[in-house]
């Protein structure tokens, strides 16, 4: 899940210190997933699985549907997309990558390959793929708004971008524990106080739906379909 290769000063660009008091480096996240690589599914597997069933419902698959998801990691997803999809997940930790290798040979996920790459530059080209999936990546990388700009870039016209993550509460006492808490979280994987409104309008997407999703229901399942 740490899929960056730029370098990112500790102070950030305007946009992204409007969406978050905590900044992060390319290095620093790349850091944080490469030590929780081992333990990554035991920490965030259960407790996050039903945030990643509902999002698979909402990428409505299809025989031949061609999936991205970006920040793979340990490849957790893959054997919850049907057979008759082609999926192609991406990630820049290379600890993350080798589990995820590993998951597809051993459960034989054919229609499944992984590689490494940057986010917020893929090499992919526009209009690629039906859906762009992003499991609770955006709210640790360095430039959220720019990851969900190129997911947006490579998903066909009415194809399905879907974000699961963490944003920060619209009630005002959690948010300001969030908010308060942000700079400890980071170093277990995800900033606390990602603002969602914010997030949107910077990234200029128009979500179809935004529901609340595991238990308890802090994290967001957010769909867009690309005009």
């Amino acid at each position: 899940m740490a899929i960056f290769e730029q370098q990112t000063s500790r102070s950030g660009n305007a946009a992204t210190r409007a969406l978050s008091v905590t900044t992060v480096g390319t290095d620093f996240v790349e850091k944080v997933y490469q030590n929780i690589a081992q333990v990554y599914d035991y920490t965030y597997g259960p407790t996050l699985h039903p945030g990643r069933l509902e999002a698979i419902k909402k990428m409505r698959i299809s025989p031949g549907t061609e999936v991205l998801e970006v920040g793979v990691g340990t490849g957790i997803n893959l054997s919850l997309y049907p057979e008759t999809a082609t999926v192609t997940g991406i990630d820049l930790s290379s600890k993350m990558l080798q589990k995820a290798q590993g998951r597809i040979d051993e459960k034989g996920l054919a229609n499944c390959n992984v590689m490494e790459m940057d986010a917020t530059k893929m090499t992919f080209a526009d209009n690629s793929y039906d859906v762009v999936y992003a499991p609770y990546v955006i709210s640790v990388v360095p430039d959220p708004v720019a990851v969900a700009r190129e997911m947006y870039r490579v998903c066909r016209p009415g194809g399905r971008v879907v974000i699961l993550n963490h944003f920060k509460s619209a009630n005002a006492l959690m948010s300001k524990i969030e908010t308060a808490i942000s700079p400890m979280t980071v170093h277990i994987g995800f900033t606390a106080d990602l603002d969602l409104p914010e997030f949107l309008k910077q990234a200029q997407l128009k979500p179809v739906s935004i529901e609340k999703v595991n238990v308890p229901k802090i994290w967001t399942l957010i769909t867009v379909v690309k005009d």
